[in-house]
């Protein structure tokens, strides 16, 4: 049994009772009982493919925190972080732990926090074999000796079979849920068999407990390192562009999705894989996660081209949201283990469809913390029912459904270890330039990426910076490889005036969105946003 000692395989400590508990099985066991069980079936290549039922994201109306000691007066209470009572929770458990009771479950002890100063065990226990098969993947696998004496800090119970017959009765939504107990330290899933509430809620724990208990700052970023050890932080949301930029055949990839960045000045990845979006995947567009896809990935909701085994990337029949997850080691240029010190520079990407944005910026430490707090993207048409033309979208500290302290907690970190540093944060709009979407045109990959290579080789350094009339950003008036006429978006537009009127639209968003966390903000931070909104003149500015 992996020479695992008996004592750490006690299940009875849960309340499981005549439970056939399977411990730590390989990828190949778990494929081959998924498919025996009729869950799942293998592409051409061998890689398992599953449906995830109903929910083919994360719900989050469904996510719950336990209100108590430990969290109530810490965390950010509202539309994100709803509470839960202890008592309702300890019913849920008792109600999830039951109906496990006399079944199959698959048990995997792993951790997160690839630092070995900041490790944290976790058990997870599935009702599924594929839930265990993705949690495989993504936390960090333990060898033998580290498994043989594993007690685990944090608990995952995952029982997508199980719903809530009454959910008012347990201070609940709907019939499935995701709730973090600090205290008791368990993360509970229940009614939804999509994977990613497992990952997103233990990175939530994270989130708290990094930041208050080990003055680590958690972020929802990918990061690289370059031969010299220069280690470049990217975030941005969903479209942005994180993890095809990230993935640098000249920089070691030491995590795609969530890292730490401690006081010793180390970043380090959450994860031991990558969980990626998949739609309209192909080799040459993303080669990194297209050769990933082999046995040992596990893919969520795709479908084959017909009569076939193929895999059709370009079908969103059953969702938009098309995963993988595979172990990091799938990737052929990473960092050993998964992290690096001596962070330099820092990239914020929006994808402004807006075409308002320059291309390139270089942000104060304020900025820093106002571009951060905001996390600003634009949805285009397509991406969600309804959305014919650019809409703003927010999420605070690129990853605000995350986050269980107020933004601005982790803003002010981040600044703090900005300024600690030395390191430079660089805006980079990957999205429009010319116009707004169906109107310009998207700045070309090859630009971004020169500009990005200029920076990582420090040379911008040195380069004469001119100030945005409205946003009040640094443009750099020249960058190797990119057209000089780009660097300032209102020379790409026809109309000036036209330029004007949606720069000031766009700002307007920003600080209608910022009101929220105006209160709570410091006067850098407030400082560091756009210099005009739409009840200011523009006299002066031009």
């Amino acid at each position: 049994m992996n020479g695992i000692m008996e004592k750490t395989r006690d299940l009875d400590k849960y309340g499981l009772k005549d439970v056939t508990a399977h411990w730590n099985l390989s990828a190949e066991d778990l494929q081959r009982i998924t498919i025996e069980k009729g869950m799942g079936e293998e592409t051409e290549n061998g890689t398992l493919s599953v449906k995830t039922g109903r929910f083919t994201g994360r719900s989050p109306k469904d996510r719950f925190l336990v209100k108590d000691e430990y969290t109530k007066d810490k965390v950010w209470w509202g539309r994100i972080n709803k509470p839960i009572s202890p008592k309702n929770f300890d019913k849920l458990q008792a109600e999830v732990v039951n109906y496990l009771n006399g079944k199959e479950v698959f048990v995997r002890d792993g951790a997160v926090c690839a630092d070995p100063s900041y490790r944290m065990n976790v058990r997870t226990i599935t009702e599924y074999p594929w839930s265990n098969y993705f949690i495989k993947n993504m936390f960090l696998r333990l060898n033998e000796d580290e498994l043989k004496d594993f007690e685990e800090e944090w608990l995952v119970l995952c029982a997508p079979g199980y719903e809530a017959p009454n959910p008012s009765e347990f201070g609940i939504i709907a019939g499935n849920f995701s709730i973090l107990n600090f205290t008791k330290k368990v993360a509970l899933v229940g009614g939804s068999a999509y994977t990613g509430e497992m990952k997103k809620g233990i990175f939530s724990a994270l989130n708290l407990i990094l930041p208050v208990d080990k003055n680590v700052l958690p972020m929802h970023c990918s990061a690289n390192v370059g031969e010299d050890g220069d280690t470049a932080i990217f975030f941005g949301l969903s479209g942005t562009g994180k993890t095809t930029l990230s993935a640098d055949p000249n920089r070691k990839l030491i995590g795609d999705d969530e890292h730490g960045w401690t006081k010793e000045n180390t970043i380090f990845n959450f994860e031991g894989g990558c969980y990626a979006k998949v739609i309209d995947l192909t080799e040459e567009k993303e080669p990194d996660i297209y050769r990933a896809i082999r046995p040992g990935a596990l893919l969520e909701n795709i479908t084959f081209k017909e009569g076939t085994k193929e895999v059709d990337y370009f079908d969103s029949t059953i969702t938009q949201n098309t995963r993988v997850s595979y172990p990091i080691y799938h990737i052929d240029n990473i960092q050993e283990p998964s992290y690096a010190a001596n962070p330099k520079n820092i990239f914020f990407l929006t994808c402004d469809a807006f075409g308002v944005l320059p291309p390139v910026s270089k942000l104060t430490p304020g900025q820093a913390a106002y571009h951060f707090i905001s996390g600003y993207t634009a949805k285009v048409a397509g991406t969600e029912a309804g959305i014919n033309e650019p809409v703003p979208s927010f999420s605070a500290c690129f990853g605000e459904p995350f986050m269980p302290l107020h933004p601005t907690v982790y803003a002010e970190m981040l600044s703090d270890k900005m300024t600690e540093a030395g390191v430079n944060v660089w805006l980079i709009n990957t999205g429009w330039s010319g116009g707004p979407y169906g109107v310009g045109s998207r700045i070309k990959l090859k630009y971004t990426r020169a500009m990005i290579s200029a920076i990582l080789e420090g040379k911008l350094e040195d380069v004469e910076l001119e100030v945005h009339p409205i946003f009040g950003l640094h443009m750099p008036k020249y960058c190797p490889g990119v057209p000089t006429e780009i660097l300032d978006p209102m020379n790409t537009w026809l109309q000036k005036g036209a330029y004007v009127s949606k720069a000031i639209q766009l700002a307007h968003s920003f600080h209608i969105n910022f009101d929220k966390f105006a209160s709570e903000a410091s006067e850098e931070i407030l400082s560091g946003g756009p210099l005009i909104d739409s009840h200011h003149g523009l006299e002066g500015h031009f």
